[in-house]
């Protein structure tokens, strides 16, 4: 297995962020022209306003996957646009990359960490559960509209 290591966003990384997200959303859905704000302007979109993308590099294979933090509200981020290359799967870097950016929540003083995803994703789904994400209603009642392909909304129990 190659070691793992995560970097936080740089402009020259912005390519990678918008790539390795076309890929898996594309391969399972439709991109929505909120994806595409977000993956063409990831630092006018995500970090001026107060979030974070992280990155997960495998040596020999580089950049295979990243995470972004959206600023949501007061303490509140929305764990989003979360992707790992195809080619990479299977060496526990999504897992890693999960829990980097749950630690990195935590460093921003998030008090609310949630995300929006589709049934469809039954791997991404397995894995926000194991790490500790719960289902949640009234997450999917506030922010579920946002993307028509959002049949899902999860909390991450912080503090």
């Amino acid at each position: 297995m190659p070691a793992l290591t995560t970097h936080r966003f740089r402009d020259d990384l912005a390519q990678a962020f918008h790539d390795i997200n076309a890929q898996w959303i594309g391969a399972m859905y439709r991109i929505e022209q909120t994806d595409r704000d977000v993956l063409e302007n990831p630092r006018a979109r995500i970090i001026a306003s107060g979030g974070d993308i992280l990155f997960v590099e495998a040596d020999g294979l580089g950049i295979v996957g990243a995470c972004a933090l959206q600023k949501t509200g007061e303490r509140q981020f929305e764990l989003t646009k979360m992707g790992v290359l195809e080619a990479a799967r299977g060496r526990k870097a999504g897992e890693f990359l999960l829990q980097a950016i749950i630690a990195r929540a935590r460093e921003m003083g998030a008090e609310r960490l949630y995300l929006l995803s589709n049934a469809k994703s039954a791997a991404a789904i397995h894995l926000y559960e194991k790490l500790g994400f719960v289902h949640d209603a009234k997450i999917m009642e506030e922010f579920g509209s946002r993307y028509e392909r959002c049949n899902i909304a999860m909390r991450y129990p912080i503090g």
